[in-house]
């Protein structure tokens, strides 16, 4: 509290601030929304905190990310990475204390080899 009154960040403030943070870390495919972001595709509606749970006191916060990782990428690493990421990041622009972020590798993306390229590997 300030001399001048409350300040109230919102849930959906320090969810964006996270998905961003977690979405540009190496190694990161996607984050990985659960039943009810799937509900909210179906419906029509893009929400680019899918993935993404906060709950947000007056000083402090507590952040889940649940994420679907490239293949080859070293899962502790990456995962490790993007709790640094979104701790940074909320920390340094909503001035809120993170007390932990927490994880969720939801799946792995595989890319799909397309057959052009598997040939033009052995072709002399």
């Amino acid at each position: 509290m300030s001399e001048l009154g409350n300040i109230r960040i919102a849930d959906e403030v320090v969810k964006t601030i996270a998905a961003k943070a977690a979405g540009d870390v190496e190694g990161v495919y996607k984050l990985a929304g659960g039943v009810v972001d799937e509900v909210s595709k179906m419906l029509g509606k893009k929400r680019p905190t899918n993935g993404v749970k906060v709950e947000v006191g007056e000083v402090e916060c507590s952040i889940e990310v649940y994420l679907v990782i490239k293949y080859g990428y070293q899962i502790p690493k990456v995962a490790e990475a993007v709790q640094k990421a979104v701790l940074e990041e909320v920390s340094k622009l909503s001035g809120l204390k993170v007390v932990e972020v927490n994880v969720y590798i939801q799946n792995i993306k595989v890319e799909e080899v397309t057959e052009e390229e598997t040939t033009e590997e052995y072709e002399d």
